[in-house]
């Protein structure tokens, strides 16, 4: 009785983790995403970091020729040097305005339409919101809706987008207006999944807002806001869509991805091309690793 007692409980056991036809199947399963990561990641990815060490048509091998032009040319350090502005300024504003919007209208009777308001620039695309707020810049003010609003208090018109000192904030101001309402809207869901007892007891033991909301609210939203920052900083390193539409890169506004297009498919140099190409990659792939480890550590202390 006991031997056959141990034979149904094997045959109703479940197999064991790691058996051959457990591996097998997952191998069947997973194989078409393996293969299509391979086809169009891993090959390219191997084949861009080969053509940054060849030369303009990839007949001759030039070392670190195409990174050390990255580092010296006039007009890369420009693009390096835009793309730092606009990876500090564009951060700063699309989660700073997002915190600032998030925390005002919490709440509030009108929360639902102000948010609504700010989130739909989200529903247009780059190009769609370029072509938008190249009209706004517009020179002329019969078109241009910034310069006739100068004109009714008599102010001389603004060159906003051929004018070396403000072009890249003008274009700046675009990415804001696109990327604020996706900013708020996901900080203000931190904000509401904070516990009502916590305020309740901060307010019992007179904390002021200030101290509320520095103390109390900014430790707890404080993941949120890392994933946020992240989530601006991969968007704005490579940027290209605004550049390209609104200046094409010219009067001092190019940036890396900007570089990058015009080097591989206009000049056809794919060695300068794929070099700002892995560029891009290794700045961006650290800022993807932290962000995915934070989320990580979020559902791990759950």
């Amino acid at each position: 009785m006991a031997t056959v007692a141990r034979e149904r409980v094997a045959a109703t056991a479940p197999p064991e983790k790691g058996g051959r036809g457990i591996s097998w199947t997952a191998l069947i399963w997973i194989a078409p995403a393996v293969l299509l990561i391979v086809a169009f990641f891993i090959y390219p990815l191997i084949q861009t970091l080969i053509y940054s060490f060849e030369n303009a048509d990839s007949t001759k091998f030039v070392g670190f020729k195409n990174y050390i032009f990255i580092g010296t040319d006039p007009d890369m350090i420009e693009a390096l040097r835009n793309n730092l502005l606009w990876l500090v300024l564009g951060t700063l504003l699309t989660v700073g305005l997002g915190l600032i919007i998030a925390v005002l209208v919490d709440r509030v009777k009108i929360e639902a339409i102000i948010k609504s308001a700010l989130f739909i620039p989200m529903a247009i695309s780059f190009v769609g919101a370029s072509v938008i707020w190249k009209f706004v810049y517009d020179y002329s003010p019969q078109i241009g809706l910034l310069n006739a609003f100068l004109g009714l208090f008599h102010v001389p018109q603004q060159a906003w987008l051929q004018n070396p000192a403000i072009d890249n904030f003008a274009l700046i101001v675009i990415y804001t207006w696109m990327w604020t309402g996706f900013s708020m809207v996901i900080i203000s869901a931190a904000l509401k999944g904070i516990p009502d007892d916590v305020i309740e007891a901060a307010k019992m033991d007179g904390a002021g807002r200030f101290t509320m909301f520095w103390s109390i609210m900014m430790p707890m939203i404080g993941p949120t806001l890392g994933v946020v920052a992240t989530t601006m900083i991969i968007n704005i390193l490579k940027i290209f869509d605004v550049i390209y539409v609104e200046t094409g890169g010219n009067y001092g506004t190019d940036v890396v991805a900007m570089e990058f297009y015009t080097r591989a498919f206009t000049d056809l140099d794919y060695g300068k091309g794929s070099a700002l190409a892995i560029l891009l990659t290794v700045v961006i792939i650290p800022v993807m690793i932290i962000n995915v480890r934070r989320m990580r550590r979020e559902e791990q202390g759950r």
